[in-house]
C-alpha cells in the first residue's frame, strides 16, 4: 500500500511595494496559517496568526502613519470568520524597530474593541427604541422607522457579530455593527478610533453612526 502525502505549499497572501513587504502563509483545512513576513531584507514568523482561506477575505495590508510621527506603521487585518451578518476580524500593528540585527517589525498591543465598548458604552433596547449612550452623547433609534419587528428583538443591542478594522483618515479604526434582532435588526455601527499611548493602541474616541433611513 502506497501512502501519498499532500504537499502543502506556501503562497503569497499579501504584499506592499511601498513598504517592500511580502506576506506568506500556508493553506490548510480552510484557513491560512504559519505566516511568514519578508520585510527590510529579513524574515519574521507569526505562527499563531489565522485567516480564512477564501481569497475575498485574504489579509489586508496598510502602510500608514497612524500615530503622526513622520514614520509609517504596518497594519495587517486578518479575518477569522465570516457569513451572513457576521464578520470577525483582528488587527496586528507592527512598528519598525532598530535592533542589533538590523530593522525588524515589532508587534504593538491593540486594546480589544469589545472591551472598549463594554467600558464606555451603555445601551438599552425596548420594543420601540434602541438607546445608545456614549459619555454625555445619547442616540435614540426608532425601530419602526427601520422596519424592525418588535417580536424578534434581542434583550439588548448586540455588537459582537460584526467586527472590522480599517485605516480612516490615517487613524486606526475598529468598526463594530450594532444589531437588535437576528435578521433585519441592523441599526448602525460604532467607530472606535485608536491612538498610540503608553506603548499600546488605546481608545481615542467612540462614535455611533446610525443606519440612514430613506
Amino acid at each position: 500500500m502506497i501512502t501519498i502525502q499532500n504537499e502543502t505549499k506556501e503562497k503569497v497572501v499579501g504584499n506592499l511595494l511601498e513598504a517592500n513587504v511580502t506576506l506568506y502563509a500556508i493553506e490548510r483545512e480552510g484557513y491560512l496559517e504559519k505566516f511568514r513576513l519578508e520585510a527590510n531584507g529579513g524574515i519574521q514568523y507569526f505562527p499563531y496568526w489565522i485567516n480564512v482561506s477564501n481569497e475575498a477575505y485574504w489579509p489586508q495590508l496598510f502602510y500608514k502613519d497612524i500615530i503622526q510621527d513622520g514614520k509609517k506603521e504596518l497594519i495587517i487585518v486578518l479575518t477569522r470568520g465570516y457569513g451572513t451578518g457576521v464578520i470577525e476580524q483582528f488587527v496586528h500593528v507592527l512598528h519598525n524597530t532598530e535592533t542589533n540585527f538590523g530593522e525588524v517589525y515589532g508587534e504593538i498591543l491593540v486594546d480589544n474593541p469589545m472591551a472598549i465598548l463594554l467600558k464606555n458604552v451603555k445601551t438599552k433596547l425596548t420594543k420601540s427604541e434602541a438607546i445608545i449612550n456614549i459619555g454625555n452623547e445619547r442616540t435614540v433609534i426608532q425601530l419602526d422607522k427601520l422596519g424592525i419587528d418588535p417580536k424578534r428583538l434581542f434583550s439588548d443591542v448586540v455588537t459582537g457579530s460584526l467586527v472590522r478594522f480599517d485605516v480612516l483618515d490615517n487613524e486606526l479604526t475598529a468598526i463594530m455593527g450594532a444589531q437588535t434582532s437576528p435578521l433585519g435588526g441592523y441599526i448602525g455601527e460604532f467607530h472606535i478610533t485608536y491612538e498610540f499611548k503608553d506603548q499600546m493602541y488605546q481608545v481615542k474616541r467612540i462614535k455611533f453612526i446610525p443606519l440612514e433611513t430613506s
